[in-house]
């Protein structure tokens, strides 16, 4: 078996923000392993400012990873704890290597064709304009449940914002939630969550700055409305450190990306406690490629979630791998008529 890896630059059709800042660019890494005339492709959806695997080393670390590669993904995986996204990029790799088609990791009706995937709409940070044409958009197409990002303009225009939709959509047509991606002043968090309850929203994410674990824990125990931990994910990695965590803010949902918690395997631990604790979860994406997207989402459809998943990000970027995801009414589909980009023609 050979192994090498390859960065890729994906370029956003208009710079998307949060409260972290503007993005016009996105860095990503891949993992090709060939073995008998097969190829396997395994995506490392690193996030730089986010990922606990942002480190000077992490070229350094692939390299070592492909030298390595005879070791096998399970002993691979145990030597990458610290590198979750890379974790995932072997873990895809060797399931797309063992693949009858590489792109098709996890048969089902959903690479049938004939289920789809219910996710939200993704409204990013912007003027107050822009962000209302989103919404707009979004509703047009059909979602029923739209994600906000908020923190980054003025307060009062984002409760405009939701006061616009609430207008004109009830609860029972449009869950909302919220992502403030740590934005919250510890002083102003609980009040600003009863303000914002006032909109019947669904949940909020990550309000406050991840590591302040006293503070969180009350706030999911005095919020109005549910809290959702994201952030506060990255970065822990062992089981016992995951058990903890969860004991000590007790949080009513958590958000799992394989890409920043260790892939499937380290999601799978995630969601073991969580249901051990009756805390809710959904999964979603990292702004990966298609290609990372692609094995996300299938592994996501074999967990029988019942809740609207995020993994809408694909059409965000002008030079992304054409695949057969697609989304239609809020759902993502497995469209079997469309082909996949020759990844090695997309270098």
């Amino acid at each position: 078996m050979k192994a090498s890896y390859q960065k890729y630059m994906l370029e956003f059709k208009r710079p998307s923000g949060t409260s972290r800042g503007v993005m016009t660019e996105k860095e990503t890494w891949f993992i090709v392993l060939e073995e008998n005339g097969k190829i396997g492709i395994g995506e490392c959806g690193i996030l730089r400012g986010l990922s606990a695997d942002d480190r000077d080393d992490y070229e350094e670390k692939l390299k070592w990873t492909c030298e390595n590669i005879h070791l096998g993904e399970k002993e691979l995986w145990e030597n990458l704890l610290e590198f979750p996204s890379i974790q995932f990029g072997v873990e895809m790799a060797f399931l797309s290597l063992k693949s009858e088609n590489p792109y098709v990791l996890f048969p089902s009706d959903f690479t049938n064709n004939t289920k789809s995937i219910n996710i939200n709409g993704l409204v990013w940070m912007g003027e107050a304009s822009f962000m209302k044409q989103q919404i707009e958009e979004k509703l047009a197409d059909g979602f029923t449940c739209i994600k906000l990002k908020i923190g980054a303009i003025d307060f009062q225009k984002e409760l405009e914002l939701l006061q616009f939709i609430r207008s004109h959509f009830s609860p029972e047509q449009i869950e909302i939630r919220v992502d403030a991606n740590g934005a919250f002043p510890l002083s102003e968090a609980l009040e600003k969550l009863h303000q914002l309850n006032q909109f019947q929203l669904h949940s909020i994410e990550q309000p406050i700055k991840k590591g302040n674990i006293q503070a969180m824990s009350d706030l999911c125990k005095t919020t109005p409305f549910p809290i959702a931990l994201d952030e506060e994910l990255i970065g822990i990695f062992s089981f016992e450190e995951k058990e903890r965590l969860l004991q000590e803010i007790k949080p009513q949902y958590i958000i799992l990306k394989p890409s920043f918690i260790g892939g499937f395997r380290g999601t799978k631990e995630w969601i073991d406690l969580a249901n051990k604790y009756e805390i809710g979860w959904w999964i979603t994406s990292a702004l990966e490629s298609n290609i990372g997207l692609n094995a996300i989402s299938q592994w996501t459809f074999i967990q029988n979630s019942k809740m609207p998943q995020g993994l809408g990000t694909g059409a965000l970027y002008t030079n992304n791998f054409d695949c057969p995801l697609e989304v239609a009414q809020g759902q993502l589909w497995y469209n079997n008529s469309k082909k996949w980009d020759s990844f090695e023609g997309s270098k």
